[in-house]
């Protein structure tokens, strides 16, 4: 022993370890807020006398808008500060809590869900979520990398399951006197509350910029064709996954099961939970096979029972399908985050995460307006299998092009 204490740890690690808190803090209350707005969204609009056309075009305004911000973002984050675009995004959630309530024509709330962060299919497109995952991959060692995004997605997931069990409140306020639709207004106001918490969590993060000690320039550079391969394969997935966000599959719900608003929180509850624990899943999975084949090999069965439970007439084994789906479905999500963060260089990740998100969200804003007018056939299930079958020849199209492009971890020197 030679008497000296271990010295402490740098004081740009531990503010990086509490930026990483705050990150996951502040996507635990987005997920709260998305877990139980995808859910009352369609049961307000159609209290209010939209019919499932029209909740689709505006599920398609907000996944269309959040493309829109999304690009925006891409160009601007490396040249600025990522807390102060964070509080931006906050602040747009605040005004889409207070603004969704006051207006009843649908023109009026497409162009809210266009500027706001409604998000219909609580899944991780948004404005937020390139900036959460440059701001992450920051803090991140190749090694540590999945695991970081995983607790990132966990932290999401469970928020979003938590938030879809409050979607039932409005039953609840309604049997202490209140009017059903000013129970529903009273979420969105909540969901405002949300944005603030965000807010101030946002405000407690370093001062960071992407690319502040890079010399080179900033956006794309050598991985530019990774990236838009990527991106193109992303937007298939995500034009697919639009026929069956979580807003249009409540409706289906509701419409073909004549399900309550209390069951329906009930099931998009275990089926947020089932996904959530999906991920560690999928870090271990991802270690021993690869972040590819995870994607790959975990997607492909989730669609068919996405396929069969459009078959099914019978309510039970429907849930049972689109439980067993909601397990395996999400694997994707930090595999496939993970891997884009890897096949890149450090300064081109904003734009790496912009380019691969903004293309999903314009592709699953098309989907949802076709979704909700398919809902209205004779066959109101069709959109599902659309979803399945396109979302299998993503995986298989993901496989063949990529499985020979590994992140370092994977690598054997």
């Amino acid at each position: 022993m030679d008497g000296t204490s271990p010295s402490p740890p740098p004081a740009s690690t531990v503010q990086g370890r509490s930026d990483v808190r705050y990150l996951y803090a502040a996507r635990a209350a987005r997920g709260f807020g998305d877990g139980f707005a995808a859910i009352i969204l369609p049961a307000y609009l159609i209290e209010i006398g939209f019919n499932p056309f029209q909740v689709g075009v505006v599920a398609t305004a907000a996944l269309l808008g959040s493309a829109a911000l999304t690009l925006a973002m891409g160009f601007i984050a490396p040249r600025r500060d990522l807390r102060s675009l964070l509080l931006i995004c906050a602040l747009l959630m605040i005004a889409t809590g207070i603004a969704m309530p006051v207006f009843q024509h649908v023109i009026f709330i497409a162009t809210i869900a266009f500027f706001g962060t409604i998000n219909p299919s609580t899944g991780d497109i948004g404005v937020h979520v390139p900036l959460e995952h440059a701001a992450l991959a920051q803090e991140a060692s190749d090694q540590d990398r999945t695991r970081v995004f995983v607790r990132y997605s966990l932290t999401g997931a469970l928020s979003i399951a938590a938030g879809a069990l409050a979607a039932g409140l409005p039953d609840l306020l309604v049997s202490t006197g209140l009017s059903r639709i000013g129970a529903l207004r009273a979420m969105f106001y909540g969901y405002a509350g949300l944005g603030l918490v965000a807010a101030g969590l946002y405000s407690l993060l370093s001062r960071v910029r992407t690319a502040a000690d890079s010399p080179k320039p900033t956006g794309l550079g050598p991985s530019r064709k990774t990236v838009y391969k990527l991106a193109a394969l992303f937007s298939l997935d995500a034009f697919a996954g639009g026929f069956t966000v979580q807003s249009l599959l409540a409706l289906w719900l509701f419409e073909r099961f004549d399900l309550s608003l209390a069951a329906a929180s009930t099931f998009f509850f275990w089926s947020n939970v089932l996904a959530a624990f999906s991920y560690p899943v999928a870090a271990r999975l991802g270690a021993r096979f690869g972040l590819v084949n995870t994607m790959v090999f975990t997607h492909i069965p989730s669609s068919i029972c996405l396929i069969v439970a459009a078959f099914s007439s019978n309510l039970l084994a429907v849930m049972i399908l689109l439980l067993v789906r909601s397990a395996l479905s999400q694997m994707d999500v930090p595999t496939r985050t993970s891997y884009v963060m890897a096949v890149v260089t450090p300064p081109e990740r904003t734009a790496a995460a912009s380019v691969t998100a903004v293309p999903r969200s314009l592709a699953s804003s098309v989907s949802p307006a076709l979704s909700g007018a398919l809902l209205a056939s004779s066959f109101t299930a069709l959109p599902l299998v659309i979803c399945g079958c396109l979302k299998i020849a993503y995986d298989l199209a993901l496989l063949f092009s990529f499985r020979h492009i590994k992140p370092p971890e994977e690598i054997i020197d």
